[in-house]
């Protein structure tokens, strides 16, 4: 059924005059008299009465009037939801309490005008990500491929952030005290990262920092979650963790819990944004700039080595 049609005697029901209906619409009286006329030979019935003052719905065209409406309406919202310029820009992140959501709502406090829909894919592979990307579920991804060869032509990676990561301890671990540390300093100290996913962007990350900086990684165990990590440093005087300096992260006054800046080198995570190549939704622009525009890590600053490819 031809949806023009329908809208076309949508609103000639509710105008009650067919010229009147065709200035809204942009077209001639005649095209909506073609329309119309298609639509009562398909339905086989007569939808309006001509009068001196224009027209009346029929009784079939007062039934079929609120079903007409209902595909329209219906319509109007899945133009809506494609068309980038009238929609959310839809970014997923990592997770909500990770720096990227944290910079993005600072972002959206600024700009509260900004419409966003922030997601986050159950997924660990960067390349889900790309996919979605692909297919405009999401318009942005705030995930890195370590090997941009393998990204389609049609997505690319931008480079937006590098954050430093900082330890994070329990009151009685023996670093606890220190205002800053070296990686030097970790060695020989468990740094747990619990749950670290296979052929995700941070099983790299970590393996490199271990492999470079010679620190102790330790990604064994199921990840329980951040609460669940939080109580065990708490309660643990060896076990420490890295976490990104923007991280959200609240504990009980209890825990006593330490995050300790780490320099020379500074140990630097890359925040990229996977997006369409051509036609990006046109907020993306503004979100990029906030990003790069952020302060920059202190030098000297450990990289992994896909952040340079």
């Amino acid at each position: 059924m031809d949806t023009e049609a329908l809208r076309s005697f949508v609103r000639a029901a509710e105008l009650g005059q067919l010229q009147h209906a065709a200035d809204e619409l942009g077209v001639t009286q005649q095209a909506v008299s073609k329309r119309i006329a298609a639509l009562e030979r398909e339905l086989a019935v007569r939808l309006f009465t001509r009068t001196a003052r224009g027209v009346e719905l029929t009784f079939d065209g007062q039934a079929f009037l609120p079903h007409a409406r209902t595909v329209v309406a219906g319509v109007e919202r899945g133009i809506a939801a494609v068309r980038r310029e009238s929609r959310a820009l839809r970014i997923d992140v990592l997770g909500f309490r990770s720096a990227q959501a944290v910079i993005l709502h600072d972002y959206w406090r600024a700009h509260p005008e900004t419409e966003l829909d922030v997601v986050t894919l159950r997924a660990d592979d960067p390349h889900v990500a790309v996919a979605a990307v692909r297919a405009g579920d999401i318009d942005a991804s705030f995930r890195s491929v370590t090997d941009p060869a393998t990204l389609p032509r049609d997505v690319r990676m931008v480079h937006v952030l590098d954050f430093p990561l900082e330890l994070l301890v329990g009151p009685a671990h023996p670093l606890a005290s220190a205002r800053t540390l070296t990686p030097a300093q970790l060695r020989g100290h468990r740094i747990w990262v619990p749950g670290i996913a296979p052929r995700s962007e941070w099983a790299e990350f970590y393996e490199e920092l271990a492999a470079d900086l010679d620190l102790p990684i330790d990604g064994t165990g199921p990840n329980f979650g951040v609460e669940v990590l939080l109580e065990t440093l708490a309660d643990s005087p060896e076990v420490a963790t890295l976490v990104g300096a923007r991280d959200r992260l609240v504990w009980p006054a209890t825990y006593g819990l330490r995050r300790i800046p780490v320099e020379r080198p500074t140990i630097a995570y890359p925040l990229s944004l996977l997006c369409r190549r051509a036609d990006p939704h046109p907020g993306l622009r503004a979100i990029i700039d906030h990003f790069r525009g952020l302060a920059t890590v202190p030098a000297p600053a450990w990289r992994p080595s896909w952040r340079g490819r």
